[in-house]
């Protein structure tokens, strides 16, 4: 959405009358918007590393040659009703009809426009540049985005990012040169419910990571043109040289190393491939004994491909991964678990022993591909149940494990309705699962119930390959959430996952710590904890929740209210089974209270500061005024003294 710092102030009307350093100032004041907006309108085939350098260039030539715009060189920029600066709109115009040109056919008969070659400065050697990885949504959204034209990306960006109604997107695009105005705005209709995400750093060319080009090829690139420069001395000719053993492709992989090792894992016919039935008798359960599955597992030159890009990822290649997760080459011959077409892809998974990676790429060969990787190091039978293998249109389709014989689709928030049978294909394929409710609304989560030779299970998706495990009941002994009380209990945390999505999260853990009678008869109150472990062991993060009973049953459960959040902390969980939190409540007659209450652990609380009091037992209620600050701390059973979570 817009920014609300545009300037509002008195300004000429038409763009011819817009003063260079007018322009130069809107430039200045909002440069890493015009970026943005120039990196999203251009055309995904120049690769993340080009489209960021060329959006810099585009943003910065956009300012007027001359000490004025001056008529001959301005794109008409109306007056906005909502009184937008018209130096930004001019300079915005500016902006957007150059990245425009960039997508725009080249004749044969006629030179390249300037913005058509790549841009002189800036320029980085060396280096590639690219915006940081987003999540699973961010990721759709760019693929859809790739799909559309350049006038419906421009289109998309200015309704989602800029905030225009469709007349002044017509009017900017008309200004820049676009033919149909009216079909580009209706080819943008498609993703308007995600102009949210257009504001992450996924599409942020200012907040960039920089990795190094390939060093190898660089070397021997390098050398061969010492040797081209000899052979021009000597011969007085220039000959085509060898490209030093590298194929060239949307990702370059060496084709001949000199390390066994590194051309074993680049050779298909080096994969492991577990039979069908070898889990039966192995003392293990995880990805190791997967059997191979899928309708592609004798596509040579898909394993290939596949495998090349996990070696050697190209500019055009979206690359993920969870945090923590190592995201380079194999280093030996890895296993194959699938590969097959998903809805409108190709999708090859791998097993490394420590890393589950997901390759995909359009099924009609057109696009770019994507390359996703997630740790599993550890992975026992219930984190091995299943792993995604596409996402489409919000919709997640799962690959089961072998040994899993019942599949179901559950809504956390509806407990009591149960779940609805899933089908899978012969290969452990799912149908399409509808994607957890992850907006603001939250009206429904969706979560995946497996029964495997262990049990029943639930596992939602938090936007990676692995689904999360949800589980219930204190950290000493945490079980699969599959009862009443404890579907119940996650009706009203479920719409709180958000908070732990792309984190890498193996398990999520939320259990009921205390229940507190309220003071003026409020009713009884629940405490809850819960808490997100990931594949990594640290950066889990722990939420302290406040139910306080609502009168009347409502549709849908409401979620509890968050009262204290932390990472990086051993609280509620397995190494430290304990919690305190505290909240200042409101009774239905008007008084305020500091409520706290902790673990069974704890002896005592008492709270210092604005509210003063104490109580013995892990529960205390204390009047106080609204907006007061109170330090809480507590006792445990051998003295030790525990400040509250935050």
């Amino acid at each position: 959405m817009p920014s609300k710092d545009l300037t509002r102030r008195s300004v000429p009307d038409s763009a011819a009358d817009v003063d260079a350093g007018q322009a130069g100032a809107a430039l200045v004041e909002h440069y890493p918007r015009l970026v943005r907006l120039a990196y999203l309108i251009l055309p995904p085939s120049l690769g993340r590393n080009r489209r960021v350098l060329t959006a810099h260039s585009l943003a910065q030539r956009a300012l007027p040659r001359g000490r004025r715009s001056g008529a001959a060189e301005s794109l008409p920029s109306p007056r906005r009703a909502d009184g937008c600066d018209p130096a930004y709109a001019y300079v915005r115009g500016r902006v957007v009809a150059a990245a425009l040109e960039v997508a725009r056919p080249r004749r044969w008969n006629a030179w390249p426009r300037r913005s058509q070659l790549p841009p002189l400065l800036p320029q980085v050697w060396g280096l590639r540049l690219f915006p940081r990885s987003g999540g699973a949504d961010e990721l759709a959204l760019d693929q859809r985005l790739s799909a559309l034209s350049g006038p419906a990306r421009a289109a998309y960006a200015l309704r989602g990012l800029e905030g225009l109604d469709d007349t002044r997107v017509r009017r900017v695009l008309e200004a820049a040169g676009v033919a149909d105005p009216r079909t580009a705005l209706d080819r943008a209709d498609g993703p308007s419910a995600q102009y949210g995400l257009l504001a992450s750093a996924a599409f942020d060319p200012c907040s960039l990571q920089a990795r190094p080009t390939d060093l190898l090829r660089r070397r021997r690139r390098g050398r061969g043109v010492l040797a081209a420069a000899a052979a021009v001395l000597v011969c007085g000719a220039l000959l085509a040289l060898p490209d030093g053993g590298l194929r060239s492709g949307p990702a370059a992989a060496p084709a001949h190393t000199g390390n066994p090792v590194s051309e074993q894992a680049l050779n298909p016919a080096k994969l492991t491939r577990v039979a069908g039935s070898a889990w039966h008798a192995s003392a293990r359960t995880d990805f190791s004994v997967w059997p191979v599955r899928g309708d592609r597992t004798g596509d040579t030159a898909l394993l290939r491909r596949a495998l090349a890009v996990w070696a050697l990822p190209g500019d055009s290649v979206q690359v993920s991964a969870t945090p923590g997760t190592p995201a380079g080459p194999p280093m030996g011959a890895p296993q194959l678990l699938y590969a097959g077409t998903v809805d409108d892809a190709v999708v090859v998974l791998f097993y490394d022993g420590l890393r589950v990676v997901r390759y995909a790429e359009a099924k009609d060969g057109g696009g770019g591909a994507a390359l996703d990787f997630a740790r599993v190091d550890g992975a026992d039978e219930a984190a091995s149940d299943a792993v995604v293998v596409g996402r489409t249109d919000g919709n997640v389709r799962y690959l089961t494990a072998p040994w899993v014989h019942g599949a179901g689709v559950r809504d956390l928030l509806a407990p009591t309705a149960g779940s609805r049978p899933l089908a899978r294909s012969a290969d452990g394929v799912t149908d399409p699962v509808p994607g957890p409710g992850v907006s603001r609304a939250c009206t429904s989560w969706n979560a995946l119930a497996l029964r495997d030779g262990s049990g029943a299970r639930l596992l939602t998706d938090l936007g990676e390959l692995t689904p999360a495990r949800l589980l219930a009941g204190p950290p000493t002994g945490p079980h699969d959430a599959r009862g009443a009380a404890d579907l119940a209990g996650w009706a009203h945390t479920a719409c709180l996952l958000p908070a732990v999505r792309s984190h890498g999260v193996r398990a999520v853990n939320s259990w009921q710590f205390a229940s507190q009678q309220l003071p003026a008869e409020g009713g009884r109150a629940a405490w809850v904890c819960t808490r997100a472990e990931t594949w990594r062991g640290a950066g889990g993060l722990v939420l302290a929740q406040f139910r306080a009973p609502v009168p009347g049953d409502g549709p849908r459960p409401d979620p509890d209210t968050v009262v204290a959040r932390a990472e990086n902390s051993p609280a509620c969980g397995k190494r430290q089974p304990r919690v305190l939190a505290g909240v200042l409540w409101k009774s239905r007659g008007g008084q305020w209270y500091v409520l706290a209450a902790g673990s069974t652990q704890f002896a005592s609380l008492a709270t210092t500061g604005g509210v003063t009091g104490s109580a013995t037992g892990p529960l205390l209620a204390v009047p106080a005024k609204q907006g007061a600050k109170a330090r809480l701390t507590g006792r445990l059973g051998d003295g030790t003294r525990v400040g509250a979570l935050r």
